[in-house]
């Protein structure tokens, strides 16, 4: 008798305690720094018989923003990056999801930080859906994509002695989400 294996059809919602949503930009172009925020929520609503009906919503709380140093962190607080205060979220919210390969999603949207908005497409990969130790349904999802951050008015910058800037315009978004499926199925 085989075994079924589960399927990503359903409503999943992260889990923020096996995700990070991050990023990484270079620092005095010499160095990487990476980063993530702490406070995430996001939903997946999966239907791999009509991917059109599939979508992804994530919010993250900008002050949680956290590099490993304190100060690093409050400066990326202050309105000369995320502008916490004023924008307290970075959103993201799907228009279309598209499979473009085995267990490879190119999942378009609009991603908005302070008040700018931008189509962008991420590629994201499953990889896997399997039942945790505690019987919880469980779906793994990872993925990047390099932005210029200034396309999202994050302007602030210093010039070094060498000719180049302190940080890099380009940044890569990064992904790994461990989400659950809802068990209600009127969620």
């Amino acid at each position: 008798m085989s075994e079924t294996r589960p399927t990503l059809d359903g409503d999943w919602d992260f889990d923020p305690a096996h995700t990070r949503i991050g990023f990484s930009a270079r620092h005095a172009m010499v160095t990487t720094v990476r980063g993530s925020f702490n406070d995430v929520e996001g939903h997946v609503h999966a239907d791999l018989e009509d991917l059109s009906r599939s979508s992804v919503s994530v919010t993250l709380q900008a002050a949680s923003v956290d590099t490993r140093s304190a100060e690093r962190d409050t400066h990326l607080r202050s309105a000369d990056f995320f502008d916490v205060e004023t924008y307290p979220e970075i959103t993201f919210v799907s228009t279309r999801v598209e499979e473009v390969g085995e267990g490879a999603f190119a999942v378009s949207g609009r991603l908005t930080i302070r008040d700018v908005t931008q189509e962008l497409m991420i590629p994201i990969a499953l990889v896997g859906v399997e039942t945790d130790s505690f019987g919880t349904l469980r779906a793994g999802f990872e993925g990047s994509r390099r932005v210029n951050r200034r396309d999202f008015g994050l302007e602030w910058n210093m010039p070094l002695d060498s000719g180049g800037v302190l940080v890099s315009e380009k940044i890569t978004l990064e992904f790994e989400i461990s989400a659950i499926r809802r068990t209600d199925p009127a969620s």
